[in-house]
C-alpha cells in the first residue's frame, strides 16, 4: 500500500495538509487500494509514513468519515463504508437488495404492533373507519451499522399475524400472496432531526434521503406504506434514463 511522503510535496496554493492528505485517501479508495470493508492502517501508522502529524491524520480521516467514504467501528479501528446503490426502477425488499449486494441487512426493532388505521392511512389504503393495521418500526442495518430508519404499515387483512415479519416484510407477505408487485416511490432531501440522528448515529442536521413507497398487488390494491429516512451519506439512488 503506497503512502509516502512525496505524495504530499509542498503545494503554492495554500491548500491545508489535511485536506490534501485526505484527498490521497479518498484517490486510495477509488482506485481500489482501500478495498471497501477493509481497515485503514492506524492514525499512528498513517502519520509515520506521510511525515505528518497524528492530528492532521485525524482531521483527514474526520472529513472523510462525514462525506460516507470511512467509517469507524469503537475498538475496531476505521473502515472504508460501502456506498449502497438503490435502481429506482427495482421494486425489492431492504433485505434483498442487501443480499444482492453481498451486505448482511440487519434489523432493531422499535415496534412491531397492531393498530387502528389513522384518518391518513384510512384514505391511502381505502379502508374503513377504524380498521386494523399492521406496524413495523425499525432501525435497518447494512453490516451492523444504522442505514435507515424506517416505518412499514400494512392493512390487517393483507398480514394478520405481526409477528410473522422477522427480518423481510417482502418475504412474510409472499407467504401468504400478499408481496407487492408493483410500486411507487418518493424520494426527498432531507434533514435528521434529534431521534433520527440518534437511531442513525449521525448528527442532527445530517443529510438524510426520505423515501416513501406505496406498494400495490396485480389488481392494483394497496397493501404497504412506508417511509423511511436513509443516511445520506451512504445511499444512494440510481435511475436509467431512455430516450422517448
Amino acid at each position: 500500500m503506497s503512502l509516502t511522503p512525496d505524495l504530499l510535496s509542498p503545494r503554492d496554493d495554500g491548500t491545508p495538509i489535511y485536506l490534501r492528505l485526505a484527498a490521497i485517501l479518498r484517490e486510495k479508495v477509488q482506485q481500489g487500494e482501500f478495498a471497501v470493508g477493509a481497515a485503514l492502517p492506524s492514525e499512528r501508522d498513517i502519520a509515520d509514513r506521510m511525515g505528518v502529524s497524528r492530528v492532521t491524520v485525524r482531521k483527514a480521516i474526520d472529513l472523510m468519515m462525514r462525506d460516507g467514504i470511512l467509517s469507524r467501528k469503537q475498538g475496531s479501528g476505521t473502515f472504508v463504508a460501502p456506498r449502497i446503490e438503490q435502481p429506482s426502477s427495482l421494486l425489492t425488499g431492504f433485505s434483498e437488495d442487501l443480499r444482492r449486494r453481498g451486505l448482511r441487512a440487519g434489523s432493531i426493532w422499535l415496534e412491531k404492533s397492531a393498530d387502528l388505521a389513522s384518518p391518513e392511512e384510512v384514505i391511502a389504503f381505502g379502508l374503513s373507519v377504524n380498521a386494523p393495521v399492521k406496524r413495523f418500526r425499525r432501525i435497518r442495518t447494512a453490516n451492523g451499522e444504522p442505514l435507515a430508519l424506517e416505518h412499514a404499515i400494512v392493512p390487517e387483512s393483507f398480514l394478520p399475524d405481526h409477528d410473522s415479519v422477522t427480518e423481510s416484510l417482502y418475504s412474510a407477505l409472499a407467504k401468504i400472496g400478499h408481496k407487492p408487485v408493483t410500486g411507487l416511490q418518493r424520494v426527498t432531501a432531507s434533514l435528521a432531526d434529534a431521534l433520527e440522528a440518534q437511531h442513525l448515529g449521525v448528527l442532527a442536521g445530517a443529510p438524510v434521503l426520505r423515501i416513501e413507497r406505496r406498494g400495490y398487488l396485480t389488481d392494483g390494491t394497496m397493501v404497504e406504506l412506508t417511509r423511511s429516512a436513509y443516511r445520506g451519506d451512504r445511499y444512494d439512488f440510481i435511475s436509467e434514463l431512455r430516450e422517448m
